[in-house]
């Protein structure tokens, strides 16, 4: 017997996937959730087979979603998402629906889950999926990062700045710092330019943070951000603020 859960915000889409399961019966419905939260925690707890799972849904997002999981089930996306991102589920080999879709086209799909169950494939290729969608995403308007139990969608609004630490960056805002599994180099090409700055190879900084530059020592300046943090500045990070800052 399979294990499957269905995530998606609308109800009948839910209604409709439940509907085209009835006929395999080696699927149980472990469960029926309405929001990118409450489904990361059922995938957590049920360790579903098969996961059902919308992308553009408030709150979390199946790609955010997909992000803070550590183990990967299967998954099938439920999607009304570009043909861009359709061609790359085929790259990958990620079973997708489309909507609105058949019922044999949601069984063609099921041909495809079975298959990975019968080979026992690594869902390393959904992983992939995800991270090439978000190399290729636009200008981020939040940040989604685990905390323990706990999951925060930071507005990148609220980002003093960003210090780069190896494959991970840790993201300060004025009310703590969260260590996130990025590169610095991906923020850095995926945060608004006209907002967040490259200071040095270690700081991406948001620039309505700053509230002076002090010289440190000739030709050296630190900034010298809105929570009193003191970063170094390099002559790059220098002229690039001097030219978005015009001063």
């Amino acid at each position: 017997m399979i294990k499957a859960i269905i995530i998606d915000d609308e109800q009948p889409a839910r209604d409709l996937i439940s509907h085209y399961l009835s006929g395999h019966k080696d699927i149980e419905i472990a469960g029926q959730f309405a929001d990118g939260f409450t489904g990361l925690k059922a995938i957590q707890d049920l360790k579903p087979d098969l996961v059902f799972l919308d992308i553009q849904m408030p709150k979390l997002t199946g790609f955010e979603l997909l992000e803070l999981l550590d183990e990967m089930p299967n998954i099938i996306f439920t999607t009304a998402y570009d043909q861009f991102a359709i061609k790359a589920f085929e790259l990958n080999a990620v079973d997708y629906l489309l909507k609105p879709y058949s019922q044999e086209r949601f069984d063609q799909a099921l041909v495809k889950a079975y298959d990975h169950f019968q080979h026992k494939k690594a869902s390393t290729e959904i992983k992939k999926l995800a991270n090439h969608i978000a190399d290729n995403q636009e200008i981020l308007d939040r940040v989604v990062v685990k905390t323990g139990s706990k999951i925060k969608v930071i507005p990148v609004d609220s980002i003093l700045y960003l210090e780069s630490q190896d494959d991970y960056v840790m993201i300060y805002l004025t009310d703590g710092k969260f260590l996130k599994q990025q590169t610095m180099k991906y923020f850095e090409q995926h945060l608004d330019a006209t907002k967040f700055v490259r200071i040095h190879r270690s700081y991406l900084v948001n620039i309505n943070t700053i509230k002076q530059l002090e010289l440190y020592e000739k030709n050296t300046y630190m900034a010298v951000l809105s929570n009193g943090a003191k970063l170094r500045v390099s002559d790059t990070g220098y002229k690039a603020l001097k030219g978005l800052m015009k001063f």
